[in-house]
C-alpha cells in the first residue's frame, strides 16, 4: 500500500531519528576527515547540531499535541542556533530551507510539497556558502533534490519510492565526491558532511518505514566536547538558574526586547533573551524569585520548558549547559556587575589556551569563547556573546576556518547590533587584526584595515596525526608530527623539533621581521625555548618571540610576518 502523506507526528519521528542514526555514526564521520588531526570534526559538528534541534523536537513531541508549522519552528531555530562548523551551518541552513516550504501548508507533506521544499532546502544551503564546492555535502543534497523532483515529475506520488529511490542516489553521487575533488581521492575518503547528511537521510528513512523511534534526549555531547568555561572567582548572588520558552502571542519588537531585558536585570543576571524569527523567545536568567520572572513572560505569550534549578545545591556554581560564552579576563565575576555605558565598539574572540586567551584580553577583547580547532563553538553561542557586550558595532574573530561560517550566522541574526566577522583563519591572524585595529577611525575603515593585515601572515601549526593517509603527495603516519601551513601539509616527519624547523623554513621569504612562536598545553618552557635559539640561530635577522599558548592539540602555533 502506498503512502502519499506525510503528518507533523510522522515527521517529528523521522527528523529525531535521524538525529540519532548520525549520533551513532559521528566518530566514523570524524574518521573521515581529510586531514588526521586529533580533534573530531565534522561528524561531531554535525551531530551537535542536529540534536540541538531534536531534543527541542522531542519535548514537542512529548506534549501530544503537535503541528507542522510548530514542529518547522523548533527544527529551523534549534538547529540555526546550535550550528557548529561549516558542515553543521549547511546542515542547519537545509533545514532552514525545507520548514521554509512545509511550515505554510494546512495539512500534510505530499510528494510535490516535498519536492519543493528540498529544492528550497538546497538553495538556500548554496546560497549560505561564500564560494560553493562541488564534491561536499552541497553536492549530495542536490543530488537527493534533483532525485525527488524527477521522480515527482514523472508523475510518481508515492513516497515510499520516492524517498528510498532518492536515498539511493545520494548514495551513489556520495561516493563519487572523491572524483570531484582530488584531496579526497588522495586521502581515500568520502566526503565526511556528505557521509553526515545521508545518515540523516538514513536514519528518517528508517522512521518512515515504521521503525520505533526513541524521543529521550539524545546525550551528544560528552564532557571533554563542550567549550569549557574559564575558571573565574565567582560567589552566587542568585541562586535560580531559570529559563523557560515564550511562544509570542504579538510582535516582539526592540522596544518590548529592551523593556523584558530591564526586568530582568532588576531582579537576576546571567540573561539571556535569544529571539528567533518564528516567534519564540528563550529566555535564562538567574534571580532569587524564578515566579516573577515567570510572570513577565506570560505577558508576552504562552510558556513551555519551563525549567527551574537550585544552583546551590552542589555548593558551587551552576553553569547552564548552552551558556558557554567565557568571561575575559576583563570580567572576572559571575556576580553581576554595574551596567557599563553603551560604548561604540566591542570584540569578541575565539580561543583555546589561557596563554592565547590572555593575550586576547590584554589587546581589548571584550569576550572569548573558549574553541577552536577542537571545539568549535555554535552559532548560539556567538548570540550569546554577542547580547552580552553593550556595543553598536562588535567584531568577531572566529581564528579558525571552521567556525567562520557560524560567526557569519550570528551576524545575520542580530538585529539591534551592527556585527563584523573578520574572516581569520588562524589565532595569529587575530591578534594581528586586533593590533592592526585603530579607535580614532571608523567601523568600515577599521573592518577594511584588519582583513587586510590578516593575509599578510603566515601561520604554521604542529600536531601528529591519528592515522596513516595520504596528503599533498606526503606520505604520512599514525604519531608523525606534522607541520600544517596555511594551504597545507609542509613538514612531515617522526621528530616534533625536526619538522617544526622544516615548516618555518618554508614559510620564511625575503622580507620576513618577525617569528611567534606560541607553545602549547604539552610542551614546557625550557623546550619551546631551545626551539627559538634554534630558529635565532638558522634565521639571522628575524626577531623571534615566545609567548606561552596554552592550547591543546597543537605544540606549536608559529607566525611568520
Amino acid at each position: 500500500m502506498s503512502v502519499t502523506s506525510i503528518d507533523a507526528k510522522l515527521m517529528a519521528g523521522m527528523f529525531v531519528a535521524g538525529a540519532r542514526r548520525l549520533e551513532s555514526q559521528k566518530e566514523i564521520i570524524n574518521e573521515l576527515n581529510v586531514f588526521p588531526v586529533p580533534d573530531g570534526d565534522t561528524g561531531t559538528n554535525m551531530t551537535l547540531t542536529v540534536c540541538s534541534a531534536a531534543d527541542d523536537v522531542s519535548a514537542l513531541y512529548s506534549t501530544g499535541d503537535i503541528d507542522i508549522e510548530t514542529l518547522c519552528k523548533a527544527i529551523s531555530s534549534g538547529s540555526l542556533k546550535g550550528a557548529r562548523g561549516n558542515s553543521g551551518v549547511i546542515l542547519s541552513q537545509l533545514f532552514r530551507g525545507f520548514t521554509k516550504v512545509v511550515k505554510k501548508i494546512d495539512g500534510e507533506v505530499d510528494a510535490g510539497m516535498l519536492a519543493e521544499a528540498c529544492d528550497k532546502a538546497v538553495e538556500t544551503a548554496y546560497k549560505a556558502v561564500m564560494k560553493p564546492k562541488e564534491g561536499t555535502i552541497l553536492t549530495v543534497s542536490k543530488a537527493v533534490s534533483e532525485k525527488v523532483s524527477e521522480l515527482v515529475d514523472s508523475g510518481e506520488t508515492d513516497l515510499q519510492v520516492i524517498i528510498e529511490e532518492s536515498i539511493k542516489y545520494g548514495d551513489e553521487v556520495l561516493l563519487k565526491t572523491p572524483d570531484m575533488l582530488p584531496v579526497l581521492k588522495q586521502a581515500g575518503v568520502v566526503d565526511s558532511g556528505g557521509q553526515g547528511l545521508m545518515e540523516v537521510l538514513h536514519g528518517a528513512y528508517d522512521a518512515f518505514m515504521g521503525k520505533e523511534v526513541d524521543f529521550t534526549a539524545i546525550a551528544a555531547v560528552e564532557e571533554k566536547e563542550k567549550p569549557a568555561m574559564m575558571e573565574a572567582p565567582v560567589r552566587l548572588k542568585y541562586i535560580y538558574c531559570t529559563e523557560f520558552f515564550i511562544h509570542l502571542k504579538d510582535t516582539f519588537n526592540v522596544k518590548k526586547e529592551m523593556d523584558f531585558k530591564d526586568y530582568l536585570e532588576s531582579i537576576g543576571d546571567s540573561i539571556v533573551i535569544a529571539v528567533d524569527d518564528d516567534d519564540i523567545v528563550k529566555v535564562h536568567v538567574h534571580t532569587n524569585d524564578p515566579g516573577n520572572a515567570i510572570q513577565r513572560g506570560i505577558k508576552y505569550g504562552q510558556l513551555d520548558n519551563v525549567k527551574i534549578e537550585n544552583m546551590s545545591v552542589s555548593g558551587k556554581p551552576y553553569v547552564h549547559p548552552d551558556i558557554k560564552v567565557v568571561m575575559s579576563a576583563k570580567s572576572p565575576s559571575l556576580e553581576k556587575a554595574p551596567e557599563e555605558p553603551r560604548k561604540d565598539t566591542g570584540f569578541i574572540a575565539v580561543s583555546a589556551g589561557q596563554g592565547l586567551s590572555d593575550i586576547f584580553s590584554s589587546l581589548g577583547v571584550d569576550m572569548i569563547i573558549e574553541g577552536g580547532q577542537t571545539m568549535n563553538p555554535s552559532t548560539e553561542d556567538m548570540l550569546n556573546a554577542i547580547d552580552k557586550i553593550n556595543a553598536d558595532h562588535i567584531f568577531i574573530l572566529p581564528n579558525n576556518k571552521n567556525i567562520i561560517m557560524a560567526a557569519q550566522q550570528a551576524s545575520n541574526m542580530t538585529e539591534d547590533k551592527d556585527v563584523i566577522v573578520i574572516p581569520t583563519k588562524t589565532v595569529p591572524q587575530g591578534i594581528t587584526a586586533m593590533i592592526s585595529y585603530t579607535p580614532d577611525v571608523s567601523v568600515k575603515e577599521n573592518a577594511e584595515v584588519m582583513a587586510e593585515q590578516i593575509g599578510c601572515v603566515k601561520t604554521g601549526q604542529v600536531t601528529y596525526a591519528v592515522r596513516d593517509t595520504v596528503i599533498d603527495d606526503k606520505q604520512i603516519r599514525e604519531n608523525d608530527f606534522m607541520g600544517i601551513g596555511d594551504a597545507g601539509i609542509l613538514a612531515v616527519g617522526p621528530d616534533k623539533t625536526e619538522v617544526t624547523m622544516d615548516m618555518v623554513t618554508q614559510m620564511i621569504s625575503d622580507d620576513s621581521e618577525l617569528i611567534s612562536v606560541y607553545y602549547g598545553e604539552d610542551v614546557d618552557e625550557e623546550t619551546a625555548g631551545a626551539l627559538v635559539d634554534a630558529l635565532t640561530a638558522r634565521f639571522d635577522g628575524v626577531d623571534v618571540e615566545l609567548q606561552a599558548g596554552g592550547q591543546p592539540v597543537y605544540s606549536y602555533i608559529i607566525s611568520v610576518e
